[in-house]
């Protein structure tokens, strides 16, 4: 006999595990994206080398995490073959898990524990870097933010899962 859940309940039920697949910081607004092998987390102020961590300590934009799945879709509703994480920057590249059914939850990422905060919005740098049409292509698909909650070291091949705290 299957069993009925509400949404609510469902909500709860996240057993899939993601993995690291890209990192990369900016020193200062709209310089280039330097990718990286792995990166510190630091509490209340995000990651070492991210111009997000010394604007606005304690914010909610600490980290920006985005879908590995989601840089397909983005590539194909601009006609385009690719689009690289650099183009889209955001700070973390995460496959296997749906980012956004983390809402309302805390979650590890490598060493660290992260906290979602929001959607990450697309801005008008997405039409500058993937071209016209840009913007419009990545609404929905722009990732989450998170502040960090527990200090430690995100290396690409740490797993991604809701924390268990």
């Amino acid at each position: 006999m299957i069993q009925e859940h509400d949404a609510f309940e469902l909500e709860g039920v996240l057993p899939q595990v993601g993995s690291v697949k890209w990192i990369g910081v900016a020193a200062e607004r709209r310089a280039s994206i330097n990718s990286l092998q792995e990166v510190l987390a630091r509490v209340g102020t995000g990651l070492d080398g991210d111009h997000h961590s010394s604007r606005k300590p304690g914010g909610k934009r600490q980290v920006t995490l985005i879908q590995w799945e989601h840089l397909p879709v983005v590539a194909s509703v601009l006609g385009r073959s690719e689009v690289r994480p650099e183009e889209l920057r955001r700070n973390i590249v995460v496959s296997g898990i749906n980012l956004l059914a983390l809402k309302g939850k805390r979650f590890q990422v490598g060493e660290c524990v992260l906290e979602y905060t929001g959607p990450c919005v697309p801005c008008s740098l997405m039409e500058e870097n993937l071209g016209p049409g840009g913007f419009n292509a990545m609404r929905g698909h722009g990732g989450i933010t998170a502040q960090v909650v527990s200090e430690g070291l995100i290396r690409i091949g740490d797993s991604v899962a809701v924390a268990n705290c």
